[in-house]
């Protein structure tokens, strides 16, 4: 038996028991809220209308761009021996373009997300909120 056949059998067993200590060890205690539909942070028994915070985009957003980044360093880091200096070069341009941008993001508090614990962060909530226009303005007035 070879040892890649010997750990796929340990961790079908690790996993089978992490899932069966779960199910003896875990609270059970559902309620309504509980078990009902949740979907991009509007729970289903309230309006669908409701605004939310923008800088979750900005989040998204920020993933989506790190996630290509490694997905663009793949082919320099596996061929990292035959690029030489100048895979080198453009490999830190990039990593540092990058960089900046995420840096000019922390420096704008643009990943600040406001809380009501926060008391020193003032927000403009026409700014930091996303309202759906269905013929009120953003203040919600007509």
């Amino acid at each position: 038996m070879s040892s890649l056949t010997i750990l796929f059998i340990i961790i079908g067993i690790i996993a089978v028991l992490f899932l069966v200590l779960n199910f003896l060890l875990a609270p059970h205690n559902p309620y309504q809220e509980k078990e009902s539909a949740f979907e991009c942070g509007f729970h289903s028994f309230l309006q669908s209308r409701s605004p939310f915070n923008v800088t979750f985009y900005i989040y998204g957003l920020l993933y989506l761009v790190f996630d290509l980044e490694i997905i663009l360093l793949y082919p320099y880091a596996v061929s990292m021996y035959e690029n030489g200096t100048y895979g080198l070069i453009v490999v830190i341009i990039f990593i540092s373009i990058i960089s900046i941008g995420f840096v000019f993001e922390i420096c704008k508090k643009a990943l600040k997300i406001p809380s009501r614990q926060d008391k020193s962060f003032n927000v403009n909530p026409e700014v930091s909120r996303v309202y759906y226009l269905d013929g009120l303005g953003a203040s919600g007035h007509k």
